[in-house]
């Protein structure tokens, strides 16, 4: 099987940014842009030039830095909002995102505008960002996966007659399965031109984002739009992190692969944390505090011998380190290591009072890295030692 190459575009700093507890300073969002430029991604979307004198200082900032990748600015279908974005960003590798109103939904309750008046608005705005020099210019299809296929179909054409160059199909509720997100992809694939890229925009509010990314994928997407984290609106965004581990793993069956720099991406997560106040989950894939971490006794006894026997993700590739933990559900196997590993050769009896005292009659959620009861043996045994 031919494989595919799948371009990265990262929303990291606007629908991960305007996640409540998400701001960032211009200068921070540079710190950050430059960061996510260098794991890789094809296009990193600078925000929403329009909305506040910060967004457009941002974008200033980011597409005067940036070096290789393209950056994006978010744009409603109106002309003010897209003379702001060029005014701010230029026209040099700029992509601008007009967004549609793709639902009956949003035309009815939101908008309160009519069919003709969602496409005349596409038309308009699409032919007026081309007019000012715009080299790309991406329709995103807001509630796409809650419209009619006649709206979704009608809009695309609108947009390619005027000069889209990407349409995003956007699950925006996150209400999607992947099956149902394939089906919709595909469509979209059908309706757009093969000169028009399609881009997979999903949310995470049934814990779907990644798998529905990975389906449109599969159902003839070129690209997706993605977050560092998977932070984003709501329950958030598919994550990078996630879809590159992926397709780092199954490129070979699934035909598709990325140029991402993974050892690279945890580094780039750690800094959106610090920038954020972000606190680090637990058991997230890739990026979660023990994602790599094992306390169960038979788990670490399979490690020990042989990593792989529980780890099919390797850490290293990443820039993770493997963390072995001491709990309560710790067992024998890893105290014999850490004895072998200090060179001290005990009777069972011994090795069992140790295990006892510290292991297994820990209580609740009582934790701790291997190394601190490493030091905790190596000074008692010290004692016993200079004791006799």
């Amino acid at each position: 099987m031919e494989e595919r190459r799948v371009s990265i575009f990262d929303t990291t700093l606007r629908d991960g940014e305007q996640a409540p507890r998400n701001s960032m300073t211009p200068q921070q969002k540079l710190e950050l842009a430059l960061r996510i430029e260098a794991l890789g991604v094809d296009v990193v979307e600078a925000g929403f030039p329009a909305s506040s004198p910060s967004e457009a200082e941002a974008t200033r900032l980011i597409s005067r830095n940036l070096t290789r990748a393209w950056f994006t600015t978010f744009c409603r279908a109106v002309r003010a909002d897209i003379d702001c974005a060029v005014a701010a960003g230029g026209t040099r590798r700029h992509e601008v995102q007009i967004l549609a109103t793709s639902s009956e939904l949003h035309l009815e309750r939101k908008r309160r505008i009519s069919r003709k008046e969602s496409i005349d608005e596409i038309t308009e705005s699409v032919r007026h960002a081309r007019g000012l020099g715009v080299p790309r210019v991406s329709l995103g299809l807001e509630d796409s996966s809650r419209g009619s296929d006649s709206l979704l179909r009608a809009q695309i054409e609108a947009g390619a007659d005027a000069g889209i160059t990407c349409v995003v199909a956007a699950d925006t509720s996150g209400c999607m399965t992947p099956q149902e997100y394939g089906e919709m992809i595909g469509k979209v694939r059908s309706w757009a031109p093969p000169h028009v890229s399609v881009f997979t925009h999903c949310h995470e509010d049934f814990g779907l984002s990644t798998a529905n990314t990975l389906a449109g994928l599969q159902a003839g997407a070129d690209g997706v739009q993605t977050t560092l984290g998977g932070i984003g609106e709501r329950a958030g965004n598919a994550a990078l992190e996630e879809l590159v581990a992926i397709l780092a793993y199954k490129h070979a069956s699934l035909g598709l692969y990325t140029d991402i720099d993974t050892s690279a991406m945890y580094a780039a997560y750690t800094a959106l944390r610090r920038v954020i106040g972000l606190d680090q989950p637990r058991n997230k894939a890739i990026f979660g505090a023990y994602a790599f971490g094992s306390a169960a006794g038979i788990h670490q006894a399979g490690i020990l011998r042989d990593p792989s026997t529980y780890e099919f993700v390797e850490p290293g590739r990443f820039g993770r380190e493997r963390s072995m933990l001491i709990a309560r559900h710790s067992g024998r196997a890893v105290l014999r290591h850490l004895l072998d590993t200090m060179g001290v050769d005990l009777g069972e009896d011994q090795v069992e009072d140790l295990y006892r005292r510290h292991i297994s009659e820990r209580t609740g959620g009582d934790c701790e890295d291997i190394s601190v009861l490493r030091r905790r043996l190596a000074e008692e045994l010290l004692t016993v030692g200079a004791g006799r």
